[in-house]
């Protein structure tokens, strides 16, 4: 498929979404409340509220709970307007795909209008209160998150190019930041090196999923890795990436934010990983796969626990690199 014939099927989608936002308000809706919490994606938003925490507790600085309470609460419901708009947006692939085909817009629970209206006004609030209440910096990088996922990401990147899990990765890695901003008003080394774990987790973690998945991708028409260069070089990219995660794992150690614990963890869970993407490398099997998007998920929960739990039991960070080791 060339990229004009790309961008006259995109056209084409976005007039049939404009239409089918049209009609929808006609449409007299039967979405339960559940309807409307599985519209925010529960899974993903528990992930951005988990990292933003280990970016406030990590940053230099106080924050009162109630605020620090409201920065959560803000990035949670942001994560969630991400996951509504994007359901609107992908509806019609959603219906295509086994995993995704049970959401409330492909099934009718929820009508496109409303999933819409539901992630703008959710969009709004968040970034507001989060502003008014906490820190305006925090909240620019809420709103520029929210943007990325669901424009730069769902819009674009998506259906546009095999590429689009490595540069959309960005918008997951964006939480831990934002809890940082919440407390200091600014951006340092220290979260952008929590946001450089996610970003580069992002690639092996979601390939090797597209690689047992890859018939619903292709049914779908999404540009994922292994539809459009093959399996072969999406595990190449598994085990390139997989590098660069393992050893950008091991950075908070040196910038001040983990201690020997962490180093420990991230060592061990690192070289576990970098073993189940030479399997997936070297197996043709897709249980390789399987399993690696399985320990992926381990892995970016650990490395973010050990960062909460070594200041809760008493355990110092190592000092920065460059003013030699505590």
């Amino acid at each position: 498929m060339d990229f004009d014939q790309t961008m006259r099927q995109h056209d084409l989608h976005l007039t049939a979404g404009a239409a089918a936002v049209a009609s929808s308000d006609r449409v007299v809706s039967s979405a339960t409340v559940h309807d409307y919490w599985q519209l925010m994606k529960p899974r993903v938003m528990s992930l951005a509220i988990f990292t933003a925490l280990v970016g406030i507790v990590a940053a230099p600085g106080t924050l009162h709970p109630v605020l620090a309470l409201t920065a959560i609460l803000c990035i949670a419901v942001g994560a969630g307007a991400s996951g509504a708009l994007n359901m609107w947006y992908d509806a019609d692939i959603d219906a295509k795909m086994g995993r995704t085909r049970t959401r409330p817009v492909p099934r009718g629970r929820v009508a496109p209008g409303e999933a819409l209206g539901f992630g703008v006004v959710l969009s709004a609030f968040s970034v507001l209160i989060l502003g008014l209440m906490v820190s305006w910096p925090a909240a620019a990088l809420l709103a520029f998150t929210i943007f990325f996922y669901a424009v730069v990401y769902t819009m674009w990147l998506k259906r546009l190019t095999p590429q689009n899990i490595v540069i959309g990765g960005a918008a997951g890695a964006f939480p831990p930041m934002i809890g940082w901003a919440a407390v200091t008003g600014t951006v340092s080394v220290e979260s952008i090196v929590l946001f450089l774990i996610i970003f580069f987790w992002t690639p092996p973690h979601f390939w090797a999923l597209a690689l047992y998945k890859s018939e619903e991708f292709a049914r779908a028409g999404i540009p994922m890795l292994p539809v459009v260069a093959g399996e072969e070089t999406t595990r190449r990219q598994i085990w390139f990436y997989s590098w660069v995660m393992a050893l950008t794992g091991l950075l908070p150690a040196g910038v001040g934010l983990g201690g020997p614990l962490y180093l420990l963890v991230s060592v061990v869970t690192g070289a576990a990983f970098l073993l189940l993407a030479w399997r997936v490398l070297r197996d043709t099997d897709l249980e390789s796969a399987r399993k690696l998007f399985a320990f992926s998920i381990l892995y970016l929960l650990l490395l973010f626990a050990v960062l909460l739990a070594e200041p809760a039991v008493g355990i110092a960070a190592f000092a920065p690199l460059h003013g030699g080791w505590v």
